[in-house]
């Protein structure tokens, strides 16, 4: 992990473009090749960043004459040809620190078993779906469970025991990149937790998220005695 703190301003350059005016920021290079850029607010969510496979080259930055300028260019670029341009005014701080392999996020018992469950009746998310796999990996860390709907798009569920707004953002952040690979491409999304947080609900459904509320018994093929109007 390379954590830089730097005075900087970004351009994205791809099928979009954007631009982050000068200012002090966070600039995170992790051992899996992706690069983020934060600032001292807004969470843990960047203000822009390339996922993995790339490639981070510096340049110098020349003035009108020709010269080099105190300013360096990073130009990170993926293999569509994208590219993050972070132009560097002044370095306040620099350091790498090994942080060795993960073991990753365990998930508690029900969660765990809440996904076998789900992947055993795949169906109880709509007639005619199809599991792709439990536990599909990305560069991010690895989706509950990949599946195709009765029209044979992509969905992507994130399952959780008590869904909040943590969980859809999680999710958010899944579709991202797995929306960027074109044989997968358009992937859907389906937040499924016993219990969804209000908040939650609306955060998912104003992103296009499919919410499902799963029950534990139902799944397991014990009927609950809950008396029920529907």
């Amino acid at each position: 992990m390379r954590l830089v703190i730097a005075r900087c301003s970004v351009d994205y350059v791809g099928r979009l473009s954007a631009h982050l005016p000068m200012a002090d920021r966070l600039i995170l290079i992790k051992a899996d090749g992706s690069v983020s850029i934060h600032a001292d607010d807004r969470a843990y969510k960047p203000l822009n960043w390339m996922t993995p496979p790339c490639t981070l080259e510096e340049r110098p930055v020349l003035d009108d004459t020709g010269e080099e300028t105190d300013s360096r260019l990073w130009v990170v670029e993926n293999p569509k040809g994208e590219q993050l341009r972070i132009t560097i005014e002044a370095l306040h701080h620099e350091h790498t620190y090994e942080l060795g392999e993960d073991p990753g996020l365990v998930k508690d018992g029900v969660e765990a078993h809440l996904q076998e469950l789900l992947a055993e009746h795949i169906d109880t998310l709509g007639e005619g779906y199809r599991l792709i796999r439990r536990e599909y990996p990305t560069a991010i860390g690895p989706v509950d469970i990949l599946c195709r709907d009765e029209s044979g798009a992509t969905v992507a569920v994130e399952i959780k025991r008590r869904g909040g707004i943590d969980g859809v953002e999680q999710l958010t952040r899944y579709l991202e990149l797995l929306n960027r690979d074109e044989v997968l491409a358009p992937v859907q999304g389906v937040f499924a937790a016993q219990q969804i947080k209000p908040q939650a609900r609306t955060l998912a459904e104003d992103r296009g998220i499919r919410c499902v509320t799963l029950d534990y018994d139902e799944l397991r093929g014990i009927e609950s005695d809950e008396l029920r109007l529907f």
